[in-house]
């Protein structure tokens, strides 16, 4: 994890507002990471959330207001989200050593012809291809099976203890990246909007937006179809993206937007999940808020916190709720681990006591599935 790239830095700084109490766990790099993006040219604002950490380019969950584009603040995973959906599968009827193996379908994504038309009913053939679509990559990209476990507000929703959920964590896989990495070196210091190479870039990033938006659906439609089921969205939200808000451009990294002002904030494979209502009351936060519990230590560090004993490894395919972990890519069951993510709990109190956002519903994890083999690379947040 590097600090970002920095062209020109400009003489006055941003606000930054931090949405996170002195008890956060916030490494002083991220903290660094947000001042020096302050300080770019034609930032107006800045907010961060507690779920903060470093990233390659600047902080992963934290939001930002400019004047211009900024490509390097949206990152090659262009349109990662999160999309929560309810299954009409009673809870007594999940198998769950059946239901692993059948969901091994969704390491084969989805089948050319089907994807090829999704893509087509999205308005998107001939602007993007359809390979991959259905598939959910590599990183910190998951599908989730989940169970409510506690609903604290009956009014916000219609989820009530004992349903089943799936979470679907993923994005536009090597479409951003080819998109990212294909950009010329102007983009260090930022597009101004009307020009060619702004244009350009927001036409492709539209593009990988909607296809990772249908990615997550068909996502959702395989695991579905897998368990016999049908899947009803919840909601569906985006926190890699920069989209115009009155004359600037919001940049969101790591952080959500909500949708039907909701969001799901993603725990680990060990702890839980919960879906949040977002009244979206303070306007520092820029319309954001955390998408997850946030990373405490970064993969390569994890590779020496955590044993590779064949024990050590089979017990990280179990979580404590007895859920399974399906990921037969070594490093990535490491390097994903419950210990390498904060304390969603802690997050979410912070939020709430910021009046950022409430929680609706507690989920913990049934089936967490990565891969049924090697992971793909190039599309890791």
């Amino acid at each position: 994890m590097g600090n970002p790239i920095l062209g020109e830095q400009s003489a006055a700084r941003a606000r930054i507002s931090r949405f996170y109490s002195s008890q956060a766990w916030i490494e002083g790099r991220a903290e660094d990471q947000l001042a020096q993006v302050a300080a770019w040219p034609g930032m107006a604002a800045v907010a961060g959330f507690p779920d903060l950490h470093p990233g390659r380019f600047g902080p992963v969950g934290a939001a930002f207001l400019a004047d211009r584009i900024w490509p390097q603040l949206v990152g090659p995973d262009i349109g990662c989200g999160m999309a929560l959906w309810r299954l009409d599968l009673p809870r007594h009827r999940l198998k769950i050593d059946k239901a692993v193996r059948r969901l091994a379908v969704l390491d084969h994504g989805a089948d050319p012809y089907p994807a090829a038309s999704a893509l087509a009913a999205a308005g998107l053939e001939g602007l993007i291809g359809a390979e991959g679509l259905g598939s959910i990559g590599g990183g910190n990209h998951f599908c989730e099976v989940q169970a409510v476990e506690e609903v604290s507000d009956l009014a916000a929703t219609t989820l009530r203890v004992g349903d089943l959920c799936l979470l679907v964590h993923s994005g536009s896989r090597g479409r951003g990246a080819q998109i990212f990495e294909g950009l010329d070196d102007s983009w260090k210091q930022g597009y101004a909007a009307d020009s060619a190479a702004g244009e350009r870039y927001l036409s492709l990033h539209d593009a990988a937006m909607a296809w990772a938006r249908l990615n997550r659906a068909l996502i959702a439609g395989l695991a579905a179809d897998a368990l016999s089921c049908a899947a009803s969205l919840i909601c569906d939200t985006v926190h890699n993206q920069v989209v115009a808000q009155d004359g600037l451009w919001l940049h969101r990294k790591g952080a959500a937007g909500a949708d039907r002002g909701l969001v799901p904030l993603a725990g680990s494979r060990d702890a839980p999940s919960y879906l949040m209502s977002v009244p979206d009351l303070v306007p520092e936060a820029l319309g954001s808020v955390s998408h997850g519990a946030g990373r405490r230590y970064d993969r390569a560090s994890m590779h020496g916190r955590v044993r590779k004993t064949k024990s050590d490894l089979a017990a990280l395919t179990r979580n404590r709720f007895g859920g399974r972990v399906v990921c037969e890519d070594r490093d990535l069951l490491v390097e994903e681990a419950g210990p390498a993510y904060k304390n969603p709990e802690a997050v979410l109190r912070d939020l709430a006591d910021l009046s950022l956002a409430r929680p609706i519903a507690r989920l913990v994890p049934l089936i967490t599935f990565k891969t049924a083999g090697k992971a793909s690379a190039g599309d890791a947040e």
